[in-house]
């Protein structure tokens, strides 16, 4: 249970984080983009935005594919031991199976949020730091 609450409270952090970031970055491009004049910094700026976001959710798909594949594993061990409890001595353990499940959920949301939580956050810092 310690493990799907310390999955849990990750995952909610990167979206509060995300949460707070994103419109920070959009208002921030958006108002660039707003200006009569681009500098070469922000034709720079908004070529980077298109490419990293391409680049993020691919990190992200393939994080989730990753870890979706690893916890293929604790699935099938989970729900294998509660066949085997039940039909050995006719006790119940889906209870563990069904968290096993909820854990395994959250750590494919939180590794697919991941990639885009750290280039959304980091956008956040950098653009927060630069001069208009």
């Amino acid at each position: 249970m310690a493990r799907y609450k310390a999955n849990t409270q990750r995952l909610g952090k990167q979206w509060t984080e995300l949460f707070i970031a994103a419109p920070q970055v959009v208002m921030h491009r958006t108002s660039r983009m707003a200006m009569t004049r681009l500098s070469a910094r922000d034709q720079a700026e908004f070529s980077r935005m298109c490419s990293e976001k391409v680049a993020a959710f691919y990190q992200s798909w393939a994080s989730m594919w990753t870890t979706a594949v690893a916890v293929q594993y604790e699935l099938a061990t989970a729900c294998s031991s509660a066949a085997v409890a039940f039909a050995s001595n006719g006790t119940s353990t889906t209870g563990a199976a069904v968290a096993t499940m909820a854990n395994a959920a959250t750590k494919v949301a939180s590794a697919g949020l991941a990639p885009v939580h750290k280039k959304a956050v980091a956008n956040a810092r950098r653009l927060s730091r630069s001069k208009r």
